[in-house]
């Protein structure tokens, strides 16, 4: 399979500091790392596809670690992370698929340790769509206060023949979380859900 043509990335990180309850003593920050990568499927069906999964792979790391960068540099910090794919009207959904593995995978290795699911959206869209890119708690997915999602897209993409590859990380719960359930202090971290 071709190695991964990438017309650009684009990083964007948000501190909240309330969403109008009292303001915190530290910020929520999530951030995104976004790659915008040539399709090698597009205007075509293509039955054997996986190979392009390992080629992905080294993207997936270098988008990690620009997104623990993007978060001060320290992968301790993460508690939350997510992934997803927005395909150009060319493609089809199967290959923002192909993003679960290198997607997930990089941001575990780097966290090191994660036991749970890396949650993740895909789509079909045009130049400009928005993609919500859910989040999770990294060890525990039932933990109710990381709930979370991160919109994600640019202005120029993806072009039909792309797509737009998303990495999401969090450092906390939501701001002001009070939904009970799971507390991230009780997890077992047996199972990836409690």
């Amino acid at each position: 399979m071709p190695e991964p043509i990438v017309r650009k990335m684009a990083t964007a990180v948000e501190e909240i500091y309330h969403e109008g309850g009292p303001v915190g003593g530290v910020p929520l920050r999530r951030a995104a790392v976004l790659a915008v990568i040539k399709n090698p499927f597009a205007g075509r069906y293509e039955p054997e596809i996986q190979g392009f999964i390992e080629d992905l792979k080294p993207l997936g790391l270098l988008m990690a670690r620009k997104l623990v960068d993007a978060l001060g540099g320290d992968a301790s910090v993460v508690e939350g992370y997510g992934k997803g794919a927005l395909v150009g009207s060319e493609g089809e959904l199967e290959h923002g698929a192909l993003w679960h593995a290198p997607g997930g995978y990089a941001m575990r290795e780097l966290i090191g340790g994660s036991k749970a699911i890396v949650p993740s959206s895909k789509k079909v869209g045009a130049a400009g769509a928005r993609l919500d890119v859910p989040v999770t708690h990294v060890n525990a997915s039932y933990v109710r206060s990381h709930f979370d999602s991160m919109e994600v897209g640019l202005n120029d993409a993806p072009r039909t023949d792309e797509i737009l590859l998303a990495l999401v990380m969090t450092t906390g719960p939501r701001i002001h979380a009070r939904s009970g359930g799971l507390e991230a202090a009780d997890i077992k971290g047996e199972d990836g859900l409690r």
